[in-house]
């Protein structure tokens, strides 16, 4: 009987994970990257990739690093993406990954086979698998507003922004203000004729360093209290650190602390202070060279840069995922209830760092598929876990937007799958297994 193997779609860091799990674990699989090398988004190379110059990790190198694979001691707290780029390649290298991987090649289409799954790729090729993990990522198709009116200017997603240079000469408005809408704003600040920052909603904004450290590394490294005592606890500290905000003209958040990720970010502040940017809230329309607010004030700008975030697809497979709000609706994010041994690896909206979280996806998968080989006669108690369970894993976290149908809570997350672990007799990851004694210093 043939030894069943899995294809991994994708060699972003969800599926370098998955891929060194099934190294370790001994599976057998096949790995395919549309693009030339590892990395997906964070190669600015690569077409279609979100990435620009100035972009940069916003949580910690600490907390955000691979189980067993710290980042290097010479990277700084929040790594370039071009240092995170050089890290994903040389993990790929440490665990031998490389060569299982078929560079340049895509998925056409996926289909359900009696017993198995039929793939299509664009070489031509046509393979069959015992299971097929899609990890393609998030962000590769933009999510484009609908702005009314008629506009003498330019309007793009920020998917198309790559550096500040653009900016020179002109007046900017960044629609949106997630991460990178903010870090494309402080671009804009520093570059631009004149800067403003669209917002429909308010957000809690992070200092990247609290007492001489990066943030995140004091609630990753404090005693884990309750929700209802860490956060206001940690509301107060941002208060003591960062004062009223509103004073800066952002608006007031309209959620709780860590019910939707952060902003991480100081520089918008710096920038506001100084008056190198202003904040408008919602476009109501577009008016010929102007842009007209809700408020009814009106700004003249010339260029649009829409940072309104990314469709979630699985084009090659989508008629076998259900959709919430755009996003896979799977079990622990990753199980597909109606069609077995088709997975999604990295579908989720959190609050912290990925690459952690993805090794311990990666383990379950793993484990899951590891108790298939030594059970194969039939349905395992997971399967029924995964029809069945409807754990809410957002730690109380309901904020009323799309983006968050299907919101995660890191800690709520991974204190769930240990005691899943425990209850199904699996072991957790290992981290000292994970780790390599010696590797070769990450070359950027």
């Amino acid at each position: 009987m043939n030894e069943p193997t899995y294809l991994i779609i994708g060699a972003g860091p969800c599926g370098l994970s998955l891929a060194r799990a099934f190294t370790q674990a001994g599976l057998s699989y096949e790995q395919v990257e549309r693009h030339t090398d590892v990395g997906g988004i964070w190669d600015i190379e690569n077409p279609g990739t979100p990435m620009y110059r100035s972009a940069h990790f916003i949580s910690s190198k600490t907390t955000s690093a691979f189980l067993g694979f710290p980042m290097p001691a010479d990277y700084p707290d929040y790594p370039t993406n071009r240092q995170i780029l050089a890290y994903l390649r040389s993990f790929a290298r440490t665990f031998g990954l490389y060569g299982r991987i078929r560079f340049g090649v895509g998925v056409l289409d996926v289909q359900e086979m009696p017993g198995g799954w039929q793939v299509a790729f664009t070489d031509g090729q046509v393979r069959t698998y015992a299971g097929v993990i899609c990890a393609t990522g998030t962000n590769w198709e933009p999510q484009m507003p609908e702005l009314p009116g008629v506009f003498g200017g330019e309007v793009r997603h920020s998917v198309t922004y790559t550096s500040p240079d653009e900016f020179r000469g002109r007046r900017v408005l960044v629609l949106g203000a997630g991460n990178s809408g903010c870090d494309i704003a402080c671009d804009a600040a520093r570059s631009a004729d004149a800067a403003f920052i669209s917002m429909r909603r308010g957000y809690h904004f992070i200092p990247k360093r609290v007492f001489g450290r990066p943030a995140d590394t004091l609630a990753a490294g404090g005693p884990h209290l309750p929700a209802f005592i860490e956060r206001p606890v940690m509301q107060g500290l941002l208060r003591l650190v960062t004062g009223d905000l509103t004073k800066l003209g952002l608006p007031k958040p309209d959620h709780r602390l860590f019910e939707s990720h952060p902003i991480v970010n100081d520089q918008l502040l710096h920038h506001l202070a100084h008056g190198d940017i202003r904040v408008k809230g919602d476009v109501a329309r577009l008016d010929g060279p102007d842009v007209v607010f809700r408020d009814g004030t009106r700004e003249a700008v010339d260029l649009i840069i829409c940072a309104t975030g990314y469709t979630m697809n699985i084009p090659y497979a989508r008629r076998y995922f259900e959709w919430k709000s755009e996003r896979p609706d799977l079990y622990l994010t990753m199980f597909n209830r109606a069609h077995h041994n088709l997975f999604g690896l990295g579908y989720l909206e959190t609050d912290g760092s990925l690459y952690p979280l993805a090794d311990w996806m990666a383990h379950l998968l793993t484990q899951y598929l590891l108790e298939q080989r030594a059970y194969p006669g039939g349905p395992q108690p997971f399967d029924t876990l995964i029809r069945e369970d409807r754990t809410d894993l957002s730690g109380g976290a309901h904020v009323d937007s799309p983006r968050h149908a299907l919101y995660v809570q890191r800690r709520a997350f991974l204190t769930h799958l240990r005691a899943l672990c425990r209850r199904l007799n699996w072991p957790e990851p290992d981290e000292a297994a994970l780790s390599v004694p010696a590797r070769q210093a990450v070359s950027a």
